[in-house]
């Protein structure tokens, strides 16, 4: 399984669809397995929920970063 594949395709489904990023607030696992498709093991979803966590901080960031910058250009 590509784990970084998995981590983009549930990221886009998140921050796509408000009713799945609230869902995924709330309840992760289920998420992850509904996106997937699949029963994953314990560790494969906690490092994906790991994963999808740090992709959609780093990804408000950057945007934050860029919103800034287009204030001081």
């Amino acid at each position: 399984m590509d784990i970084k594949g998995q981590i983009n395709r549930i990221v886009e489904e998140v921050t796509k669809n408000p009713d799945i990023k609230e869902q995924f607030e709330k309840e992760p696992v289920k998420v992850i397995e509904k996106v997937i498709g699949v029963d994953l093991p314990d560790d494969a979803v906690n490092k994906i929920i790991d994963g999808v966590k740090a992709k959609m901080t780093i990804d408000g960031v950057s945007k934050a970063t860029d919103a800034l910058k287009g204030i001081f250009a």
